[in-house]
């Protein structure tokens, strides 16, 4: 996912409050382990969350997507990131916090990724150290059936893209075509995204199969509600 998209990555999702979004987990990391001093940032894309919480915690980064990372690695020289799928990576440390943010954590598609991919992060904590995940929508909520359509313009980049919501396998199956022009010229390309669709009981076992004290934030960071698992059972 995102390989052919990776250089458009942050003008499709410009309409992001990176900042707001990071001084409200600030505000949840605060809340619930405030001596926390370092991060991983799982999925972490282009780095645009750890461009703003850098200055606070000692981040680092993970993601399966080299295309994104590149982009990360340019956007804050001297942090650490790694190339890996965040159901099974070992990076022989642990973190006050391991986050997985807007709604990454879906793309792991089966619920035993789920359960492995929650695992393996809870594995890098900290005793008393934080995992906190966005999740993506759940069966129920899930807006089946609908056509998407986007538009990002700006002098030198116009880019249209659009989208049917389909659900197939319990996975929401987005076929992306994008329409990119710059001054080169204009391209078309599309990408398949198939994100697993997990509900609160299914979050909260894999949480707490983990040995974690679950939390949840119903707002989140954009309305999608928050799951906070606590490494102190």
């Amino acid at each position: 996912m995102f390989v052919k998209s990776a250089k458009f990555y942050d003008a499709l999702y410009h309409f992001k409050d990176y900042k707001k979004a990071s001084e409200r987990l600030t505000e949840i990391i605060s809340n619930f382990n405030p001596g926390a001093v370092s991060i991983l940032d799982t999925a972490c894309g282009t780095g645009k969350h750890i461009e703003i919480l850098k200055s606070r915690y000692e981040c680092e980064g993970l993601d399966i997507n080299k295309e994104l990372l590149d982009i990360a690695c340019q956007r804050c020289p001297g942090i650490v990131f790694h190339e890996s799928d965040m159901t099974e990576f070992n990076l022989r440390k642990e973190f006050d916090v391991v986050t997985c943010l807007f709604s990454s954590i879906a793309y792991v598609k089966t619920y035993e990724n789920l359960v492995k991919a929650v695992a393996t992060m809870a594995d890098h904590l900290k005793e008393n150290g934080l995992l906190i995940i966005e999740p993506w929508f759940s069966k129920e909520t899930y807006f089946v059936n609908t056509i998407t359509a986007n538009h990002y313009d700006e002098k030198d980049m116009k880019i249209a893209w659009m989208y049917n919501s389909i659900m197939k396998d319990e996975m929401s199956v987005l076929d992306i075509h994008y329409l990119a022009g710059t001054p080169e010229g204009v391209i078309h390309f599309n990408e398949l995204h198939e994100l697993g669709l997990f509900d609160d009981a299914q979050y909260r076992k894999a949480m707490t199969d983990a040995g974690l004290e679950v939390h949840y934030d119903k707002e989140g960071l954009f309305g999608r509600g928050m799951y906070i698992g606590i490494n102190n059972l």
